[in-house]
């Protein structure tokens, strides 16, 4: 449901960058021509794969087997990434952990836990022309995570542009968030209740 959302704010010709997870389905849901699909380990031109087309060797930033579009190009990870640092980017879509009601966010690292690394996030905050955030509403314990302020380390002080959950799509304004969309079944005191940060109805 998310990921369909998402879609409906991707107009063509555009480059996009899907993150890992949720944004990795909006794949799915486009319907605009000329929408070029960017992986920051070196593809341009990613598309789905069929299982039995499956090569080990052809994978996105998160592992997972991709196919080429008609006209694809590969290169290397530096070349991606001056891609991403230099504007080349229209649209990045991530996920995150948190988000602060200034649309600043935090998605790499659980304090106490594991981390990973925070792969091409923080360049793709920096980079990309417009950045979306996928999310769900709250975590497990059913804790708001729109908050007044992240507590987890951030990834960037660039605020993102539109903010996707299973209740509600916000807009990030200079004013704050501003709720532009309630999603299907959701109610606004449901929204108002979940979410910590404030926002603009």
């Amino acid at each position: 449901m998310i990921a369909k959302r998402v879609a409906l704010e991707l107009k063509g010709p555009c480059t996009v960058n899907l993150g890992i997870g949720i944004p990795t389905l909006v794949a799915e849901y486009m319907t605009e021509e000329n929408i070029y699909l960017h992986t920051e380990n070196g593809l341009l031109g990613v598309t789905d794969v069929e299982e039995a087309g499956i090569d080990p060797n052809l994978v996105n930033a998160g592992k997972l087997p991709v196919g080429e579009a008609v006209g694809a190009s590969f290169f290397n990870s530096s070349d991606s990434f001056a891609m991403i640092r230099g504007g080349h980017v229209d649209v990045a879509i991530l996920g995150a952990l948190q988000v602060d009601e200034t649309g600043v966010i935090a998605n790499w690292a659980v304090p106490g836990k594991n981390i990973m690394g925070v792969g091409g996030a923080m360049d793709l905050l920096v980079g990309a022309k417009k950045v979306f955030v996928t999310m769900n509403h709250t975590s497990k314990d059913g804790s708001s995570k729109l908050l007044k302020e992240c507590t987890y380390p951030i990834t960037s002080t660039r605020q993102v542009d539109m903010i996707f959950t299973e209740l509600a799509v916000f807009q990030v304004t200079g004013n704050g968030l501003k709720l532009v969309d309630l999603m299907p079944g959701a109610t606004i005191g449901e929204v108002r209740e979940k979410t910590e940060a404030s926002f603009i109805e």
